[in-house]
């Protein structure tokens, strides 16, 4: 198991406008513009899971597998090469400032853990930026 962690990231929102955004993942219509079209494809999704094409990798799929309303959200891969686990922990700090971190756990062996490491990690990275910034 390998652990990739976001910097905490600051929304200048409430912890429900935020949950409320990103515990539905039917709202990812509004990230379509800002993902990598020559990375990712065939993006689909509902309220519960969304699935894509990775190139090199092929199809994932996540669903969300727990919601703590306004704290956390848990999805885990049910269609990968690689088994991955997401948490986003959300903890409202003042009125429309709330924080957020997100953590994918990764089941690597040896011989990947060297390749997908530093590519995870930046994933993650990018992610969180992007959630930070979504017009809540």
């Amino acid at each position: 198991m390998a652990d990739f962690t976001s910097e905490i990231k600051t929304i200048p929102h409430s912890d429900e406008k935020v949950f409320t955004l990103l515990s539905d993942l039917s709202n990812l219509e509004r990230l379509k513009a800002q993902i990598p079209q020559d990375k990712i494809s065939d993006f689909t999704f509902d309220s519960d899971t969304c699935s894509f094409n990775v190139a090199p990798v092929g199809r994932i799929e996540f669903k969300i597998i727990e919601r703590e309303p306004n704290k956390t959200i848990k999805l885990m891969t049910t269609n990968s090469p690689v088994h991955l686990q997401m948490w986003i922990q959300l903890r409202q700090v003042a009125e429309n400032d709330t924080r957020m971190k997100m953590t994918v756990r990764a089941e690597l062996n040896a011989f990947l853990k060297p390749m997908v490491s530093k590519p995870l990690q930046e994933a993650v990275n990018r992610i969180s930026d992007v959630i930070a910034q979504l017009p809540y």
